[in-house]
């Protein structure tokens, strides 16, 4: 699904260009006008991925906004939606985290892997695998602390 809004790009006090939407919460920045407008377009794609996931309403465009930071109006658009989300399935979490796949189903309902339903499957999000390996939790029960 396509999805066009207007995001303001303007210069913030630390120096780095920030990329406000005009019809949503958040934003982001960049090291150039360039790197701010790439970066609206990721942080769009994901917000809207997430709203698709979690069955959140897509807010309504508005066009023609001024901005108010004296910066530039751009416009941003990207497909995104449940298919665009990268994903696999439970065994393959399992498989590439090293753990069985009941520990994955653990992991869910703790709520250190994302999941999502799509075409009458449960996915897993590559992102939470992804950030679950650079955790790197060693293997085992945490230690007891010895007490004195």
């Amino acid at each position: 699904m396509l999805h066009v809004y207007e995001f303001e790009v303007f210069e913030g006090e630390s120096g780095a260009l920030l990329a406000f939407p005009y019809d949503m919460e958040g934003g982001t920045q960049g090291a150039d006008f360039a790197d701010a407008c790439e970066s609206a377009a990721d942080w769009l794609k994901t917000e809207m991925e997430h709203r698709a996931m979690h069955g959140l309403p897509f807010p309504e465009p508005t066009f023609g906004n001024e901005p108010g930071n004296g910066g530039r109006t751009v416009i941003v658009a990207v497909d995104a939606g449940k298919d665009t989300v990268p994903r696999m399935t439970a065994a393959a979490a399992a498989r590439e985290l090293g753990v069985t796949p009941g520990r994955v189903s653990q992991m869910v309902k703790a709520g250190q892997l994302e999941t999502f339903e799509h075409e009458g499957r449960t996915w897993v999000t590559r992102g939470s695998v992804e950030a679950r390996k650079e955790e790197s939790p060693a293997a085992g029960r945490p230690r007891k602390p010895v007490t004195a």
